[in-house]
């Protein structure tokens, strides 16, 4: 499950690697329903060959691709799907579904192993209603930094498990299995608590455990867990720095217990017994 981290990492190689480049042509290899709202698989080269990217931007878990004219190539990566820089002579992997191609400098391929990845050109303006679940999403740790006060505020008002709230996108941006295990564990709270009896000291811990684990996962490239990897195909650094997940029965790596398992929402969680 593509998560915060790896994707804001996507975002800011992208935006360095492909910002300023011509788009030749776009080869829709997989069904025409990656591309929605079109009428062929060459619509997309009609519309946009020609056309530069500027910037590369994030709008929750979606990458935005600015293309002019006040349009963004809105790229959903959905379950199983991931970016590739290539030039173009290289191999073009089994899993291949599209590929942007530019007039200099190769082309940006996209890959989907669970067949979920969309591309939408769609109007600046209308992205919220092309994609209604950004109207409703939740804080972005990178995006968009809150006090912790704030972050206090939002927490309270939701009677339920953490674990379950921090992978809720309507709460936080883009958590999943491993940066919520990751985030509990540093914050030294069981993932059955309820959010709204947290203390204040809990919920500051929390709000720190957050905004430290995201931005250190960043840094460091994210996680390269079931394979994962970056823009240029290598894999993230954070995993040497996970302290819990996917270390059942090892010690977590501040060496002050085993790690455990219990099932929760259908899959693992690991965490320590000193988690309260």
């Amino acid at each position: 499950m593509l998560e915060l981290p790896e994707l804001e990492t996507a975002r800011r190689d992208l935006d360095r690697e492909i910002g300023g480049l011509k788009i030749k042509q776009i080869n829709v290899i997989g069904p025409k329903r990656l591309i929605p709202g079109q009428a062929t698989k060459a619509s997309l080269t009609t519309a946009l060959a020609g056309s530069k990217v500027t910037s590369v931007r994030r709008a929750g878990m979606l990458l935005c691709l600015d293309v002019g004219d006040g349009q963004l190539l809105v790229i959903d990566l959905g379950s199983g799907g991931s970016v590739r820089r290539a030039s173009n002579k290289d191999e073009v992997d089994g899993s291949t579904q599209l590929v942007i191609g530019f007039t200099q400098k190769g082309q940006l391929r996209l890959l989907d192993s669970d067949k979920s990845l969309t591309v939408t050109l769609v109007d600046r303006e209308d992205i919220t209603e092309s994609f209604p679940e950004l109207a409703g999403r939740g804080f972005d740790p990178i995006e968009e930094p809150i006090s912790w006060t704030d972050f206090g505020r939002r927490l309270l008002v939701h009677d339920i498990k953490l674990k379950r709230l921090l992978m809720d996108s309507s709460f936080i941006v883009g958590l999943g299995p491993v940066y919520s295990d990751e985030i509990l564990h540093s914050a030294l709270l069981r993932h059955d608590r309820i959010a709204s009896r947290l203390i204040t000291q809990e919920i500051r811990r929390l709000y720190r455990s957050i905004v430290e684990t995201i931005h250190n996962a960043v840094k460091h490239r994210g996680v390269s867990i079931g394979g994962a990897c970056d823009v240029f195909g290598q894999p993230g650094g954070y995993d040497e720095y996970l302290e819990v997940f996917g270390r059942a029965g090892e010690r977590s790596r501040n060496g002050r217990g085993n790690v455990l398992t219990a099932r929760v929402g259908g899959s693992t969680h690991y965490y320590c017994d000193y988690q309260v």
